[in-house]
């Protein structure tokens, strides 16, 4: 069994390959790069945190897609016939998915603003970000039999996650927001880019509460996707 997940890994890797998600993710990147070649660069810090927390919001669409891709190919009939069990399956998408977002992230990040990025808090906002992201969208895509009927309520799903914007940026600041969990990784990525300062609760919220919601999500992940994927499976 020590060999499933490295397997999963290569596997997902490869799956991402074939559906293209890679050659979009490069799109994206030097779309950004170029956006961001207009911004004055004493804007760019502030605008790093948004920009950033825009570009992770792509991976929500990646793994519902890639779910779609293999609900559609019956890919995922493998987690009833062969050892590869859903934790295997989950863990290398989240695995492989926030890499690639990751590398995204360092490479625009590099590109454009310079080396002179905070390490940890960037690091830990964009994986957590990304986490949140990926479980949003592999949680809601089972819920619908298309992707098609899946875009519109993901916009929902999106601009609610999206929410903390509204607070961090100052237009409207009200406690409420800090109920998102979107809203520890954005302040790390702000803290990142040396746009404010974090103090040790702060900390503490923004690491510990997105990582309780992770874990909230993937138990629930695991319930719709027996529910709607496998159970449908078996079930043909």
């Amino acid at each position: 069994m020590s060999g499933v997940l490295p397997t999963a890994v290569r596997m997902d890797f490869r799956l991402q390959r074939r559906y293209g998600f890679w050659y979009a993710t490069a799109f994206v990147v030097l779309l950004w790069i170029g956006v961001l070649q207009l911004v004055p660069d004493p804007l760019l810090g502030p605008a790093m945190p948004y920009l950033l927390m825009a570009d992770l919001a792509f991976m929500m669409f990646f793994i519902a897609g890639a779910v779609f891709f293999e609900k559609g190919e019956r890919t995922v009939f493998a987690l009833v016939t062969t050892p590869l069990r859903f934790r295997h399956y989950l863990t290398a998408k989240l695995l492989t998915m926030s890499a690639l977002a990751l590398v995204t992230c360092v490479v625009v990040v590099l590109a454009d603003y310079g080396p002179g990025v905070a390490l940890f808090p960037f690091v830990a906002g964009v994986v957590l970000m990304t986490l949140l992201m990926l479980l949003a969208g592999f949680i809601t895509a089972p819920l619908f039999p298309s992707i098609s009927e899946w875009l519109l309520p993901s916009t929902l799903v999106l601009a609610l996650l999206n929410a903390p914007i509204v607070g961090y940026s100052g237009l409207y600041p009200h406690p409420a927001f800090s109920l998102v969990p979107t809203d520890g990784p954005l302040r790390l990525l702000g803290a990142a880019f040396h746009q404010v300062a974090l103090t040790g609760w702060q900390w503490t919220y923004a690491i510990g509460y997105p990582a309780l919601w992770i874990a909230g999500l993937c138990l629930l992940a695991k319930h719709v996707f027996h529910r709607h994927v496998v159970t449908s499976e078996g079930g043909r």
